[in-house]
């Protein structure tokens, strides 16, 4: 049996990428959502929760177990040292995690030709390093910045807060394997469909 590639698909806040991510999954594809299991891990993985009360106190976490994610977002929103620490603390377990539910999806009779991974800060965590290739999903700034005000009921300020912390679109594509534009002009589905190709061609 061949090996099953892990491809990482990641794109700037606004983009699109969660969309792009559901029509591979509409064709089959086994896609990870990085950002909700990080969530659903910060909650359920004792190691991560010990982790993170290190970093942040007790109070990180209410009497029911849930985390206080106002308090968090309040400290590393204002801190990115102390960002840097929880990021340092979350990433190397979601790395784990992804892995060990790759192998499932492998022991369960997986037949596609590649899974995916969608993250965020794929790059700027490290993680795409755990993949054989990546796609970034691309919109123009001012198409994000509209769609994200409307989506999250936030600022423009608090938008480019969060755009200003990741990396910058050019450095995304450059390192990218395939590029799937978010513009109302390019069909997503023709592109996916493309970028499937292109994976089975030259990977």
């Amino acid at each position: 049996m061949s090996k099953i590639l892990k491809v990482g698909i990641t794109g700037g806040i606004g983009s699109g990428k969660s969309t792009v991510a559901r029509i591979f999954e509409s064709l089959g594809y086994a896609v990870y959502n990085a950002d909700d299991r990080a969530k659903w891990l910060m909650v359920n993985d004792s190691q991560l929760v010990s982790a993170v009360k290190e970093v942040f106190g007790e109070e990180a976490y209410f009497e029911d177990g849930s985390l206080n994610r106002q308090l968090i977002g309040g400290i590393v929103f204002k801190q990115p040292d102390m960002l840097a620490r929880l990021n340092f603390a979350v990433h190397p377990r979601t790395t784990a995690d992804f892995l060990n539910w790759a192998n499932a999806v492998e022991e369960k009779g997986y037949e596609k030709s590649f899974l995916l991974k969608e993250a965020a800060i794929l790059y700027e965590s490290g993680t795409y390093k755990a993949s054989d290739a990546v796609i970034s999903v691309y919109a123009a700034k001012t198409t994000r910045i509209a769609r994200v005000i409307k989506r999250d009921k936030v600022s423009q300020g608090e938008v480019l807060d969060r755009m200003n912390r990741q990396w910058p679109d050019a450095e995304k594509i450059r390192r990218s394997d395939f590029v799937i534009y978010n513009d109302g002009r390019h069909s997503l589905a023709l592109q996916v469909r493309q970028a499937i190709k292109l994976l089975a061609d030259h990977f």
